[in-house]
């Protein structure tokens, strides 16, 4: 094994890096040794694939997530992304409240042909209990080549007893935009939620459909929790809105010699019409580089909030026929130059954390127009537009899935089957449902009245001074009775988007929220608005 492996390493890395080469050879050989006297020595009998995984895993522990290895279960994923389809029944499974959850379904697909709904508890997979702990293997169980069947035990809203299905795989080709439409009138928006190998193919036809329809004459790509993907169709994507030949990423490793750069090849679809790119905390890799390409080459500008700042490349190495090594191989660099990579994991603060770049040293890059930009901590946007945080009920009524089980209900009642308008009533039956349900969260003033509380009675406080304590406790009780009239607004915009999203489809409810996204309405605004668009693109 280490003479194979030492022949391997010697072609790829050439005879200069003989001495690294005998030290790899000769950590692979005490390494061997150690890993077979414990697998043969040991008093407990380990199994052998355990042993190696806990070896493989403890040599990946200190280095940066994204190197992992990837095995028989776990190569789904992978094959995803890179082939863009994948055999399965046309759900999306998640945790709402510690139940596993149909959470979306694609339509004209096995499973909503055969009437599994958003909102069914799945129970068992194929005869497994089904636990919030395993949603990812319940997604392997569900997924399977096309034409095989998969059995389901769910519990429905309204149902006394569990429903059985039996559900047969079709291929289905991963969604890397959800909607495609107008924002305005003439402002064409696409929602890109992933770089799949057919995204840059997606992007065409939805762009090509959108000019068919009437003059495009502002384009806002939302990026906006897109996780990333391939690095290649994030060059496509740029390839749409960039001259032919414009420099939009390039990939460094550990030599110089191994530097590549990526260019557009293809005539642009709208070279020139303005753009905007919408991005947030979430937005990371494959889209940060489409971000930074459009930054740095001043084709559009970035509105929303800073980005992850992942800047790192990854390879997939076939090891053997059901075990992949996904290793960080390069950095990548915007067209000024810049890497965003925001965290350091080669060099570890004192408690075992990576390092983060401080501003002061932060190097500057330009923009092809002279605009200062920083590398390092993500793409930071031309446009910061924050989202206000949501009070205190609002996001306990999301963590506790209340929307999501109120239109559970709703649809139990069959009252989703015809569309259904959400009004000041609404808001009212719901109010009452929480009531029913005997739904309970804590204000910041409870808990903090709680902790002075506590300290007024250990440290012997007046009688006088718990009294005041008890007014202002009774005073907030009456307060948050009120909470539901004080969050009427927001509450009804959450349970619009809940209650379309099952009553109309997914396009519809996003197609409702642009109105009401502060972030687009910004957006919009400063499309329309000629002058500001130009003046953010102009430099020094």
């Amino acid at each position: 094994m280490s003479i194979a492996a030492a022949a391997v390493l010697f072609l790829a890395l050439g005879a200069e890096d003989g001495e690294l080469l005998f030290r790899i050879n000769r950590s692979i050989d005490l390494f061997g040794k150690v890993y077979r006297e414990i697998a043969v020595q040991h008093v407990d009998g380990l199994d052998p694939e355990r042993l190696m995984r806990s070896g493989i895993d403890g040599m990946l522990k200190g280095l940066d997530p994204y190197t992992v290895f990837i095995d028989e279960e776990g190569s789904d994923e992978i094959d995803l992304v890179t082939t863009g389809r994948y055999g399965g029944i046309g759900v999306s499974i998640g945790v709402r409240d510690g139940a596993v959850v149909i959470v979306n379904l694609l339509e004209g697909f096995t499973a909503s042909k055969q009437g599994l709904r958003i909102g069914d508890r799945i129970v068992e997979v194929e005869g497994s209990p089904v636990s919030t702990a395993s949603v990812d293997q319940i997604r392997r169980l569900v997924r399977g080549s096309p034409g095989t069947e998969v059995r389901m035990k769910i519990e429905r809203e309204g149902e006394s007893a569990p429903l059985d299905f039996v559900l047969v795989r079709e291929e289905i080709p991963v969604r890397n935009i959800s909607y495609a439409g107008y924002a305005a009138p003439g402002v064409a928006y696409v929602r890109l939620e992933r770089f799949s190998r057919t995204a840059g193919d997606d992007l065409r036809s939805s762009l090509k459909d959108l000019k068919s329809t009437g003059e495009i004459k502002g384009v806002i790509l939302d990026l906006r929790d897109n996780p990333g993907g391939l690095l290649d169709i994030a060059v496509d994507v740029v390839a749409k809105f960039v001259p032919e030949s414009s420099l939009v990423v390039s990939t460094r490793g550990r030599k110089s010699e191994t530097e590549r750069k990526y260019f557009s090849t293809e005539q642009p679809m709208l070279p020139d019409i303005p753009l905007a790119v919408l991005v947030n905390e979430n937005s990371a890799s494959a889209s940060e580089i489409v971000a930074g390409a459009i930054q740095d080459l001043d084709r559009g500008v970035i509105v929303g909030t800073r980005t992850f700042g992942k800047g790192l490349v990854q390879t997939i190495s076939r090891l053997t026929e059901t075990a992949s090594l996904k290793i960080t191989t390069a950095r990548y660099y915007t067209p000024s130059g810049r890497c965003i990579q925001e965290l350091d994991y080669a060099h570890r603060t004192r408690d075992g954390e990576a390092s983060v770049v401080p501003d002061s040293l932060r190097r500057l890059f330009q923009t092809r127009n002279h605009r200062p930009v920083l590398e390092a901590g993500g793409i930071h946007p031309d446009t910061l537009v924050p989202l206000p945080e949501a009070g205190p009920l609002i996001a306990a009524l999301v963590r506790k899935a209340m929307f999501f089980k109120y239109a559970n209900y709703l649809a139990s009642q069959g009252r989703l089957d015809v569309p259904f308008a959400v009004t000041n009533k609404t808001v009212d039956e719901f109010d009452q449902y929480l009531s029913l349900t005997r739904f309970q969260y804590e204000e910041d003033t409870e808990s903090a009245l709680k902790e002075l509380r506590k300290i007024a009675t250990d440290g012997r406080y007046e009688k006088s001074f718990l009294d005041e304590i008890t007014s202002l406790e009774r005073m907030t009780q009456q307060e948050k009775k009120r909470s539901v009239a004080r969050y009427r607004a927001e509450i009804r915009t959450a349970l619009e988007q809940e209650i379309l999203g099952r009553s109309s489809g997914d396009k519809a409810r996003i197609e409702a929220s642009l109105k009401e996204d502060p972030q687009v309405l910004v957006t919009l605004g400063l499309l329309k608005n000629k002058a500001e668009y130009s003046r953010r693109l102009r430099g020094r």
